[in-house]
């Protein structure tokens, strides 16, 4: 059996869902633009530079989902699939993915942005697993902060361990593994697959990729 793990945002998508969702709250007026859009910017551009707290951004990202119902969020989250996402997902990615479904390996999308963002773009492309960051929940209920460790830079080879381990596997149990990432900050689990492939990559990782001789491709 093979292992298959996709980042998602700039790799399968061609945008940033995290970064798209709060520009989708902005717009429905349920964030404050002044305020909200300048940070959300200044995140992001602290992510392309390497330079994030992931911490101090889950702070500000996880913020919304205490302070509304979870049916609204749900019904928000429909519209920002049909408005933000299905746009942002090729023909390229989906046939990417089938691919490797149809030759029955264990796929996964392993992404920092929260599993209440991801959950349906994972389901809109087939794929059956998820290593995210969980958002934490009492009652139903959203608490605006993150439960274990965030699924970021090195926090993804702890997470996706810990799913290999839930399902009684571990990295070793695969004859192949790839790592489909846009992001330096995947650098530390595409070196713990045995193909790593850089998509659409940024300068740092095409240079890295470059000197290791890693595939380099587009899904756009």
């Amino acid at each position: 059996m093979n292992l298959v793990l996709f980042d998602l945002d700039n790799t399968l998508l061609t945008g940033d869902s995290d970064f798209a969702w709060a520009q989708f709250l902005i717009g429905k007026g349920v964030l404050d633009r002044e305020v909200q859009e300048a940070k959300n910017i200044e995140f992001y551009e602290q992510y392309k530079a390497g330079t994030l707290d992931i911490f101090a951004f889950l702070d500000f990202q996880l913020a919304p989902l205490a302070r509304h119902p979870r049916a609204q969020l749900d019904a928000w989250h429909r519209e920002f699939m049909d408005l933000s996402v299905r746009p942002m997902i090729s023909d390229k990615a989906r046939a990417l993915v089938r691919q490797h479904l149809d030759d029955d390996a264990m796929v996964a999308v392993v992404t920092a942005t929260n599993a209440f963002v991801t959950g349906p773009i994972v389901r809109e492309f087939g794929i059956p697993h998820l290593v995210a960051t969980i958002p934490a929940q009492e009652g139903g209920a959203f608490t605006g902060k993150p439960r274990g460790m965030p699924a970021f830079k090195a926090g993804k080879i702890e997470r996706v361990d810990a799913w290999l381990e839930s399902l009684g596997l571990h990295m070793g149990s695969f004859e192949r593994s790839w790592f489909y990432s846009d992001s330096h900050n995947d650098l530390p689990l595409m070196g713990r697959v045995t193909d790593p492939v850089a998509v659409d990559p940024d300068d740092t990782l095409r240079e890295h990729a470059r000197q290791h001789a890693w595939p380099v491709i587009s899904l756009r």
